[in-house]
């Protein structure tokens, strides 16, 4: 029989459960969960040819979705439509389902970067304003979905935009 001051005595026991302990501890300090951004996928056909919305971020200027973090007081679908006016002015038909997520860091404006996972959602574009919230903060730009594809930053949209591309051929 094996009595419990014993088992927890034996090195190899203890070793392990203070290793276990000490990464659960370190995994909480260091290794947050994913935080959820919502982003607007903003798309139209200009001359018979997709197009999608991209815009600069404030800071790295790298090109990217509309998105911003989840509002308690709307669902996520709704989230994505103020974004994409909020950021570039566009207006249009919401998709209420996700069309797909993706990881991605965000800087803050302390300096932190975070890891997020980003929920996108379709917008068919149906008019642009030019006075919006965030207009003259950052640059915005319509492109074919290839020339959108080589402009990303970020690898989880690159695949999306890929996606968007295929389905659009698919559909055609």
């Amino acid at each position: 029989m094996v009595d419990s001051a014993t088992s927890y005595l034996d090195p190899a026991v203890t070793s392990q459960s203070t290793t276990q302990r000490l990464w659960g501890l370190l995994r909480g300090l260091f290794l947050r969960p994913a935080r959820l951004q919502i982003a607007a996928l903003c798309h139209r056909v200009r001359n018979g040819q997709l197009e999608v919305l991209l815009v600069a971020s404030r800071g790295t200027k790298r090109w990217i979705l509309p998105k911003g973090w989840p509002e308690l007081d709307h669902r996520s679908h709704r989230t994505a439509m103020i974004e994409a006016f909020e950021e570039a002015g566009v207006t249009g038909k919401v998709s209420q389902e996700p069309y797909g997520r993706f990881r991605s860091t965000k800087g803050l404006d302390s300096g932190l970067r975070v890891d997020t996972d980003v929920l996108v959602f379709l917008i068919e574009a149906q008019a642009q304003a030019e006075d919006y919230p965030e207009a003259g903060e950052r640059e915005c730009r319509w492109l074919p979905v290839a020339e959108a594809i080589k402009l990303a930053s970020e690898p989880g949209l690159v695949d999306i935009l890929k996606r968007l591309e295929r389905d659009r051929v698919t559909a055609a």
